[in-house]
C-alpha cells in the first residue's frame, strides 16, 4: 500500500454520517489478553473474536458526533475517501491535577492495519490535545496482547491515576496513560 494515498485529518460533523462506516471492517481475533493479578500484569489464553455489526458502527458514529458537538477532537484516516481508521479525545478533563484527557476510540480497519495509519491517528490526537491544555491522555485499552503491544510501542504505560468512571465501562481493559 502507498501511504501517500492515505489522508490523516481532523474531522467535522459533516464526515460522520450514518455510512461512514459502512466498509469499514472492525475485526480482530484475540488469543491471549492482558490482565492484572495482586498489582501485577500477566497475560493468559483467552479466544475470542469482536467486530462491528451495523448498529455497533451507529452507536460509534453518534458517539463521534457528540464527542465534536461538546469540543473534543476527532481525526480520521481515509483511502479514496473511505474512512478506514478514526481516533477522538473527550473534552472533558479529570484526574488529581485535571491534566488527563481521554481518548476511548482508536481503531483501524482490519485490512489496512501494520501500515502505520494507527500510530499517526494517535500523534495527530496527541497534537490536538495538547493544543487543549492536556498533560496525559487516558486510555482504557482493549486487553488483546496486539493491542497492548501497540500501546507499548508508543509509548503508553500504565494509568498512574485510574479513572473509576472509565474502569467500570470495561473492567477487563488495561488502564493506560501517555504523557503528552
Amino acid at each position: 500500500m502507498d501511504k501517500n494515498d492515505i489522508e490523516i485529518r481532523l474531522l467535522q460533523i459533516t464526515d460522520l454520517h450514518l455510512d461512514a462506516l459502512q466498509d469499514f471492517n472492525r475485526y480482530q481475533i484475540t488469543n491471549r489478553v492482558m490482565y492484572k493479578k495482586n498489582d501485577e500484569y500477566m497475560y493468559k489464553d483467552n479466544y475470542f473474536i469482536e467486530y462491528w455489526d451495523e448498529l455497533k458502527k451507529e452507536q460509534v458514529i453518534q458517539s463521534l458526533i457528540k464527542c465534536i458537538c461538546t469540543g473534543g477532537i476527532v481525526v480520521g484516516a481515509f483511502k479514496n475517501n473511505k474512512l478506514i481508521g478514526l481516533a477522538n479525545v473527550e473534552n472533558k478533563f479529570f484526574g488529581k491535577y485535571r491534566e488527563y484527557l481521554e481518548l476511548p476510540y482508536i481503531h483501524v480497519s482490519y485490512e489496512f492495519r501494520n501500515y502505520g495509519i494507527g500510530r499517526q491517528l494517535f500523534h495527530l490526537c496527541c497534537e490536538k490535545a495538547r493544543e487543549k491544555g492536556a498533560k496525559k491522555l487516558y486510555i482504557g485499552a482493549h486487553p488483546s496482547e496486539e493491542t497492548q503491544i501497540f500501546y507499548k510501542s508508543i509509548g503508553c504505560t500504565f494509568a498512574v491515576e485510574v479513572n473509576k468512571e472509565i474502569y467500570k465501562r470495561e473492567p477487563l481493559d488495561i488502564q493506560l496513560e501517555f504523557a503528552l
